[in-house]
């Protein structure tokens, strides 16, 4: 098995961190990952607000509703955003698609360099989405559809029960 494998494999939710923050280099690294991911037709058409003052993170938080203590307890946090101005314009739907490739690689990459995560979504819950857009001021054409929390976990996860494959769940060549 690989190392890629075994991190996807053994990756969990993490909502509690440690106060370490998390350096420059490892924040890009994350970002890069997650920018390294397919979209449709290359749009590319996601942007990334990053919050990693703890000043900052306490004051957003309050706007991240029940994932207020995990925001705030992160060594940062990600908000992904879908932009409408450089969506596929025969499908702009995708954009939405495409930042939640850039995020699940963002968590995967986040993993194999020691730090946990959780996704929080946002999308297409309409008050959550009002919410970020006027704490971060977003444009019209910018949509938030996900926080991504990060921080070195101060919980150990690694025996709670996760089914890698579910025969049930799976078709093949028909239904």
């Amino acid at each position: 098995m690989t190392e890629t494998v075994k991190t996807i494999l053994k990756r969990r939710s993490i909502r509690k961190y440690t106060d370490q923050k998390a350096d420059e280099e490892t924040i890009r690294t994350v970002l890069a990952c997650g920018m390294s991911g397919p979209s449709a037709v290359n749009a590319r058409d996601w942007s990334f607000v990053v919050v990693d003052d703890p000043e900052e993170l306490q004051k957003w938080a309050k706007a991240c509703g029940r994932a207020e203590k995990i925001v705030a307890g992160s060594a940062f946090s990600v908000l992904i955003c879908a932009d409408g101005e450089r969506a596929f314009s025969r499908a702009p739907e995708y954009r939405i698609i495409n930042g939640s490739i850039a995020g699940q690689n963002m968590i995967l990459a986040a993993e194999s360099l020691g730090l946990g995560s959780v996704w929080l979504g946002i999308w297409p819950q309409q008050e959550k989405v009002q919410a970020q857009k006027e704490y971060f001021g977003l444009p019209d054409s910018v949509t938030p559809h996900s926080v991504i929390a990060f921080g070195y976990p101060d919980e150990d996860r690694s025996d709670t029960p996760h089914k890698d494959y579910e025969e049930d769940r799976v078709h093949f060549n028909k239904w």
